[in-house]
């Protein structure tokens, strides 16, 4: 019995980390990495540095 509650309290605990891990990478507000996987993608500079490095003919 005592091990059904463990394990069950281990599956709550993993469960809400991942939650966590979800939710903090939909509400980022700020980039260290600079990978581009969290929330803080910022579209409109990537469009910026695509459009530089267009070649014009």
């Amino acid at each position: 019995m005592v091990q059904y509650i463990l394990i069950g309290l281990l599956a709550i605990g993993a469960v809400t980390y991942l939650g966590w891990m979800i939710f903090k990478s939909f509400t980022s507000t700020d980039c260290k990495s600079g990978c581009g996987s969290c929330g803080a993608l910022d579209v409109k500079a990537i469009q910026k540095a695509m459009a530089e490095k267009k070649p014009t003919t």
